[in-house]
């Protein structure tokens, strides 16, 4: 069974944040270090390199851990696309797309760029901190990553699926 519904929405997660990326770094000129436009007073697109992986562990700063990393996070884009097409519930397909499509949005730009654009700086003013971020700057791809996988751990850990067994109501 091909996960039509499944590769639509990686599809879809890809060419929305690699237009966004574009969209910043280019007619919005968010392009370098220290670049920023406030659009609301909790959120700001901010240019920042990510040169690793999730909150910026295993860092690549020469071309062999940059292609290494590429390699690693294209390992486990292709282990996500197998789940995919094995997998048989919709909603967990439709969540291994949310992930597919933000892997594959952020392999191009290390390919690309040897780096992955990040942008989106949500922060809220407390009486203790007025700037206080509680996530790193991130990306459309980013999002779409962390969304898909909390789904598939609340599908796991929270919906239990009804099983067909007669066996367990018949009493002896």
């Amino acid at each position: 069974m091909i996960p039509r519904a499944g590769l639509l929405l990686a599809g879809v997660v890809f060419a929305v944040d690699q237009f966004v990326k574009w969209l910043v770094t280019g007619p919005l000129q968010i392009d370098f270090l220290g670049a920023y436009r406030t659009l609301l007073p909790i959120f700001d697109l901010r240019f920042t390199k990510n040169e690793g992986v999730s909150l910026g562990m295993l860092r690549a700063e020469t071309d062999t851990t940059r292609w290494l990393l590429v390699a690693f996070t294209a390992a486990i884009a292709i282990a996500v696309a197998v789940w995919m097409f094995r997998e048989r519930k919709r909603a967990d397909q439709l969540a291994l797309g949310l992930v597919l499509g933000g892997a594959l949005g952020n392999i191009v730009d290390r390919v690309r760029l040897g780096y992955v654009v990040d942008f989106a700086d949500l922060h809220f003013p407390t009486p203790w901190n007025p700037e206080w971020r509680p996530f790193l700057v991130f990306n459309v791809a980013d999002a779409a990553i962390t969304i898909g996988v909390l789904i598939l751990l609340v599908r796991a850990l929270l919906i239990r699926e009804k099983r067909d067994d007669v066996s367990e109501n018949v009493h002896a």
